[in-house]
């Protein structure tokens, strides 16, 4: 797993052929995709997609992505940092996507959260991250918007931020993992049983879970030279599996993206990939609503 000695990476080998077919010149009709979704059950506002991952996964800049690839130019929302080596994000928010006037939303929103990190070991160690019973609570609806995580205690009932009848736009309908696909190596044991009792957690609830890979143009320097390289990429395609072993998320269900974060304009391979990660969070969010509806 993560915490085994790390050993010489392969140098990546651009492959034949894509072992994932993409559409590469099929942004346009993904985009309206995304434009046209309405969700079938009338009580459902907007799908909440929860994000979850390691400190500096790329969470808050995945929210910034969709967020410009949707309104044709920058922003930043979701404020992130490049260089600290603890969480950001320190509450529970969620982001509405504008679309058209200024109290029209996209009927999907993203809810960041802060990073996992390391359980302390040493009884005087304090531990920093999110605790795991915080998501597991966020996913039942329990969690108020604007609750700041607390590392040392997770939330109670008797809390003020505790949300004590969810309603359906509470709750979560999909888990989305991210991961760091330049740091997969130093990504330790702890950490992956961390996401996998969430991913559990998830699949006891019904909860549809998937994940992204961030940062593949770090990750491989055939990716960086070419985006369309990305299904054409062994080393990706070996960081993709290992995250479908680590945490048990089917193949199918992870997806490969480069978040915007030094651009100053859009790029539509950039968008493409982003949007098929989405168009599959909506799909399998819609049927996890559904489902609910004929139980």
């Amino acid at each position: 797993m993560g915490g085994e000695k790390s050993r010489p990476v392969n140098p990546p080998k651009i492959l034949s052929e894509e072992w994932r077919k993409m559409k590469w010149n099929g942004k346009n009709n993904d985009l309206q995709y995304i434009k046209n979704y309405k969700p079938h059950n009338s009580e459902l506002q907007h799908l909440r997609i929860l994000l979850h991952g390691p400190v500096g996964a790329g969470k808050s800049s995945f929210i910034n992505s969709v967020d410009t690839l949707l309104q044709g130019r920058m922003t930043s929302r979701a404020l992130a940092d490049a260089t600290s080596a603890a969480s950001f994000t320190k509450t529970y928010r969620t982001f509405k996507i504008q679309k058209g006037g200024p109290e029209v939303f996209y009927p999907f929103a993203f809810t960041d959260i802060m990073g996992l990190e390391k359980t302390m070991s040493h009884p005087n160690e304090k531990h920093r991250g999110v605790k795991v019973e915080d998501i597991i609570l966020a996913m039942k609806g329990h969690v108020k918007d604007g609750y700041k995580f607390n590392p040392e205690s997770s939330l109670s009932e008797h809390d003020h931020d505790y949300n004590i009848v969810p309603t359906l736009n509470d709750k979560v309908h999909v888990l989305l993992s991210v991961i760091d696909a330049s740091k997969m190596e130093p990504l330790c044991d702890d950490i992956i049983k961390q996401m996998r009792t969430i991913r559990l957690a998830a699949s006891a609830m019904g909860i549809p879970q998937m994940a992204i890979l961030t940062k593949i143009d770090e990750a491989c320097p055939v990716v960086k030279g070419n985006m369309r390289n990305v299904y054409k990429s062994s080393r990706l395609k070996e960081q993709m599996e290992k995250v479908s072993v680590y945490l048990g998320i089917p193949l199918y269900c992870i997806f490969p993206v480069k978040n915007y974060h030094s651009e100053t304009q859009t790029d539509d391979d950039v968008d493409a990939l982003i949007l098929a990660a989405l168009k599959q969070m909506i799909d399998f969010g819609e049927d996890y609503v559904n489902n609910l509806q004929t139980c």
